[in-house]
């Protein structure tokens, strides 16, 4: 059986700070002549080859997050990532680089991050700065509390000693309790520090922090606090849209616990990211780049956890296409295939094109045929949008397959004329779907993509067609 306690991910951070993927192998770490240091070492699933060889520098920060990554910088601007498949594996490997650097494997982060300017200003600085003493957690001392989290934003070191003071003395629990009691009060001043308090703890970009902030017990007392902004006059009611609006329905029984608490978990954080918390400025933007990495990786692993539950994804397709099923459970069905879609667009090509086949082989395209011509509108504009995600990573899966419908399915319910025919007569006054569907017909239609093999050419095989069984409905 294979070991998969070493399996991970290598990813690593480009130009618009976005993750890609690297490949999938297994990491081990042991001494390197070339390097003369213990590194680390990742060999490809797939054939064997080094995708990875980094030795453990003695002053490079690694950061533990979320249990199952190590992130770190190799270099100027040259971030990397490991995504461990279990906890295991990222313990035995933590516990590596702290072994070289001499560090505790109990810390999350193995030296102070500082900014490149400030490096020869700071490099004493961090060993001998003493650490942060917050103030008792007291109503009385909520300004002292704000003001002293908004000084240690402009300081990298400051910003560390912080950020490791509030996790250790578990700060972000006690000012939940003063929350629960401002709240009961209906103390306005307390309530406007508390704003303030959490605007900030989110500017420290601590995973750590978000690890408390985002658990199922806190989470909704966290956006309680930032509902609560000094510069509105009204309360902002994101709680009750979260519990009440927002409620997550389940299209079919989620029987993995893990995959339902990180699909809560990430709709949750992402509302959060676009709603909750104020624009920021282009300075605090970049202070949140932990927190869009938190989505991205969750949003990774639920399309992995999905992905690997053949069954879950067996009784989806098998109730998509049954006759008996309800127009209000199709429609349920529907709205979790498009956002299930919309996470892939965080995988890699190579994964991507593993996330399309697997759904190809699994029925999506003859489920699309049947939910495209749907009288619900919702059903209807989702199945629009998972069409464009599937023919913008790929015309040829659906050329395809309306090649394999040349000789065995009448004309009308050819894939190819249900898309024509949905354009031609959408009712929206704004022509939004005929629009969309029209964009989608040109991309099946557009040459420059079409392939071209020794045994056969999709250019010729797909246009002959459509001029055969499908341009006069096009043109009637």
């Amino acid at each position: 059986m294979t070991d998969t306690r070493r399996r991970v991910k290598l990813y690593a951070l480009n130009a618009d700070r976005q993750w890609d993927d690297r490949g999938t192998g297994h990491v081990s770490s042991s001494y390197v002549d070339r390097l003369k240091g213990i590194s680390l070492l990742v060999r490809a699933e797939s054939d064997g080859s080094l995708l990875l060889e980094s030795k453990i520098q003695p002053d490079t920060a690694y950061q533990k997050q979320q249990d199952t990554l190590i992130v770190w910088s190799e270099g100027d601007n040259f971030d990397l990532a490991l995504s461990f498949q279990e906890r295991a594996g990222c313990d035995e490997i933590w516990e590596k680089i702290c072994q070289v650097q001499g560090k505790d494997p109990s810390v999350e982060i193995t030296q102070d991050i500082v900014e490149e300017s400030e490096d020869e200003r700071f490099d004493d600085l961090s060993e001998s700065a003493p650490p942060i003493e917050l103030p008792s957690c007291e109503l009385s001392r909520l300004e002292d509390i704000s003001e002293l989290i908004s000084n240690c934003l402009t300081s990298p070191v400051r910003k560390e000693k912080l950020a490791a003071a509030i996790e250790s003395e578990g700060y972000i629990r006690k000012l939940l309790n003063l929350f629960h009691m401002c709240e009961d009060l209906e103390n306005y001043e307390g309530l406007h520090h508390l704003y303030d308090i959490f605007k900030n703890i989110f500017l420290l970009n601590k995973n750590a922090l978000f690890d408390v902030m985002f658990s199922d017990d806190v989470i909704f007392d966290v956006v309680g606090c930032l509902e609560y902004d000094p510069s509105s006059l009204t309360r902002k009611k994101h709680r009750e849209y979260l519990k009440q609006q927002a409620m997550f329905k389940e299209a079919i029984p989620i029987r993995n616990p893990e995959l339902l608490s990180k699909i809560h978990q990430t709709f949750r954080v992402q509302y959060i990211q676009d709603v909750v918390l104020p624009t920021p400025s282009v300075f605090e933007d970049n202070m949140l780049s932990t927190l869009s990495s938190f989505i991205f990786f969750n949003k990774v692993e639920i399309v992995s956890l999905v992905q690997e539950d053949d069954k879950f994804l067996t009784d989806l397709f098998t109730m998509l296409t049954d006759v008996s099923t309800s127009d209000t459970k199709r429609r349920d069905l529907v709205l979790f295939l498009k956002e299930f879609c919309n996470y892939s667009q965080n995988l890699q090509p190579q994964a991507k094109e593993t996330f399309y086949k697997t759904l190809t082989g699994l029925g999506i395209l003859q489920a699309l045929e049947i939910t495209l011509t749907m009288d619900d509108q919702k059903t209807k504009t989702a199945s629009i949008d998972i069409l464009t995600y599937i023919v913008e990573y790929s015309p040829s899966f659906v050329r395809e397959y309306t090649l394999q419908q040349a000789n065995n399915t009448d004309e009308d319910q050819i894939l190819l004329n249900i898309i024509i025919e949905q354009m031609i007569c959408d009712s929206d006054p704004e022509l939004g779907g005929a629009v969309q569907l029209m964009g989608v017909l040109r991309m099946l239609l557009d040459p420059e993509n079409m392939l071209a093999q020794v045994n056969k050419s999709e250019k010729t095989d797909f246009l002959n067609f459509f001029y055969k069984h499908s341009v006069q409905i096009l043109i009637g």
